[in-house]
């Protein structure tokens, strides 16, 4: 894949989770990916419908997001995306009470991508330690 198919892949991948549209970020997933959100408490799942809970889980959690990329690195069929997000804080997002709190945050993507443009594995960093700091326990 080129830089512009990777960089058009997670964009649209990218576009389905500011619209809280699980249906459209799932199609953008490889039917057997691995998806990986570093401290989720599944750890790695495999195939699209084993993403859906925390995809579910995310858009309940968190609302009016919008993600800035910093920074991107590319290799053979995959990218290093480097990315501010910017969020409200509604439910419970990583276990961390929100009460409608704003956050922002650092979050790191190393995305594998398959022959036809669909992500193949996610793995994703979040900066808990700013999540921590900004939705304090108790406060």
């Amino acid at each position: 894949m080129t830089q512009e198919q990777m960089d058009r892949s997670l964009k649209e991948h990218f576009d389905y989770e500011a619209a809280d549209d699980i249906e459209g970020v799932l199609a953008t997933l490889a039917p057997d990916v691995t998806h990986d959100i570093v401290g989720w408490p599944t750890g790695p799942t495999h195939g699209r419908e084993n993403a859906r809970p925390f995809y579910q889980a995310l858009f309940a959690d968190m609302a009016e997001s919008n993600v800035t990329c910093t920074k991107r690195l590319y290799g053979d069929n995959f990218l290093v995306d480097e990315s501010i997000v910017e969020s409200k804080a509604v439910g419970r997002p990583f276990g961390l009470e929100g009460k409608g709190r704003p956050c922002k945050f650092r979050m790191l993507h190393v995305i594998e991508f398959a022959e036809d443009g669909k992500i193949q594995r996610e793995n994703v960093w979040v900066d808990f330690a700013a999540l921590m700091q900004q939705l304090p326990p108790g406060a």
